[in-house]
């Protein structure tokens, strides 16, 4: 998937065309054109690599972004899971599902409270994501690859700014 910035830049400013002018306000095209543009990286980035990396251990994103946590924590509660993954309880219940049938992790419910499920990662998936990882992380850099290491800091900086600011407001 490719955007030319021409065509995106026109794609931002179109919708000032199409909307109607009934009680809308000023438009901050600032904002439509960042978001629309983190909308389109977050697409592409993905799409990317469970082309390129992920589709030689048949994970999607959404399984590789939990097996990475498991890898880094060893070990966290579903709750955990889904908020550090940005998805939903039941979508992190049937991911782990995925990943159980392939031995990459192991539930456990906590014996004091049934309600709480603790989800480890397994000696296998401990294996998957050494191989995996080192050409994940190659795919990273490509995608930055652009931008000097000063822009990709002030990037992050920027982008954890912004999420910070969804999650005040979802609060």
């Amino acid at each position: 998937m490719q955007f030319l910035d021409h065509n995106a830049a026109l794609g931002e400013l179109d919708v000032l065309r199409r909307l109607p002018k009934v009680q809308l306000g000023p438009l901050n095209v600032s904002a439509i054109s960042v978001a629309t543009n983190i909308y389109r990286a977050g697409q592409c980035l993905k799409l990317k690599m469970e082309r390129e990396k992920l589709s030689k251990y048949d994970l999607s994103w959404t399984a590789f972004s939990i097996l990475y946590d498991l890898w880094i924590c060893n070990s966290l509660e579903t709750r955990q899971l889904a908020a550090s993954s940005g998805i939903t309880a039941a979508t992190v219940s049937n991911v782990i599902k995925t990943l159980e049938s392939k031995e990459l992790c192991k539930r456990d419910v906590d014996k004091k409270d049934r309600r709480l499920v603790n989800v480890t990662i397994t000696e296998k998936g401990i294996s998957v994501m050494q191989d995996l990882y080192p050409d994940f992380h190659q795919g990273e850099m490509e995608i930055v690859k652009e931008l000097s290491l000063e822009e990709q800091e002030t990037l992050a900086r920027l982008l954890r700014k912004v999420i910070k600011g969804m999650q005040l407001s979802t609060k």
